[in-house]
């Protein structure tokens, strides 16, 4: 059996705000994202023998302020991070609204066998039982294990750890909020040890120089029209999600919605509303086989959410070309579906 090494450099611990570093505001009466990254490094306890924690304010917001062009600035500093040759690994703090988001653009987009490590809290700094401090220390574990070399990006909450592509948010306020669904966590960090049960099967990097940010994501519910979408179609917008119902199936008007959008170079995915399962088409009379035959792209087990980030990072990677030829449409689809395997 060969041992492993200790580790031996830094991890930077990245803040951008969120509930963890959120506090009471009087003037407000709210709770609002105030404790830089230097207060929060202090909360870190157990640090591995070896390893300096450095530390570094990107932001300090709550997460529901997060949006595209932010965090994809995010995650170019985290690839630059690590690319220092001392840099173990990255913890980023960062509030659970769109946690899962900013970290599968993570996820997507920074080419490193380094781990990046997302967490926060879903209770606020003030509480005498928040959860960030555990939450923070273990992230910093994970992050210096070399254990956790090519697992790419990843959420740890509640002691679990989990692959950003397959993580969601399942609860609004409890801490162990973060579950993978039919996928399961890649491990956990029990008492300072690192448990690492399985790896990513394809961690499906894209190392686009933009994203694009004007990308809609539409929810299906009973009896919907399509006029947003027509509306949308007209008023700039590049990218559709639809959140299908079931295995993939719209309200019939959205053949032809999604039709006339693929032929103006707007590519549709397909996802489902459902929490767990994949999309296929399977239904005709105006179902996911009619979708499939207007041109949309069925997006597997990704959830709306994800399946938008995929899509903005995608067409930041076509750029001003286009969606304008054949073979450029096949390898858009042939990409969405590698990531969406």
């Amino acid at each position: 059996m060969t041992a492993i090494s200790e580790p031996a450099g830094s991890v930077v611990l990245l803040t951008t705000g969120g509930t963890i570093a959120s506090r009471h505001d009087a003037a407000s009466g709210s709770f609002v994202a105030a404790i830089g990254a230097d207060d929060m490094a202090a909360l870190v306890q157990g640090v591995p023998s070896g390893v300096t924690l450095r530390t570094e304010d990107f932001c300090n917001v709550n997460s529901f302020r997060m949006d595209l062009p932010t965090a994809f600035s995010l995650a170019q500093r985290i690839a630059s991070l690590l690319a220092e040759p001392d840099v173990l690994g990255v913890v980023v703090t960062h509030g659970t609204d769109t946690m899962e988001e900013s970290a599968f653009l993570s996820g997507l987009t920074v080419p490193s066998g380094k781990p990046v490590v997302f967490t926060g809290a879903q209770r606020n700094a003030e509480e005498a039982d928040t959860d960030g401090p555990r939450n923070l220390s273990e992230a910093v574990q994970l992050a210096a294990s070399p254990a956790a070399r090519g697992i790419g990006t990843v959420i740890l909450f509640d002691g679990v750890f989990h692959a950003a592509r397959d993580v969601r948010k399942t609860h609004t306020s409890r801490p162990g909020t973060f579950h993978s669904a039919d996928h399961g966590k890649l491990g956990l960090v029990d008492d300072g040890a690192v448990r690492l049960y399985r790896r990513p099967v394809d961690l499906c990097l894209f190392p686009v120089q933009r994203v694009e940010p004007q990308v809609e994501l539409i929810k299906m519910a009973m009896g919907m029209d399509d006029r947003f979408m027509r509306w949308a179609m007209a008023n700039g917008t590049r990218g559709f999600v639809l959140e299908a119902f079931g295995l993939g199936n719209c309200p019939p008007v959205f053949v032809d919605a999604t039709r006339a959008a693929v032929a103006q170079g707007i590519p549709v995915l397909v996802t489902s509303r459902c929490g767990e399962g994949r999309v296929k088409p399977v239904y005709g009379n105006g179902g996911g086989v009619d979708l499939a035959k207007a041109g949309a792209i069925f997006a597997g087990d990704l959830t709306g959410q994800k399946a938008r980030i995929l899509l903005s990072v995608l067409l930041g990677d076509v750029g001003a070309a286009g969606l304008d030829s054949e073979t450029a449409w096949a390898a858009f689809t042939a990409a969405v579906m590698r990531a969406a395997d």
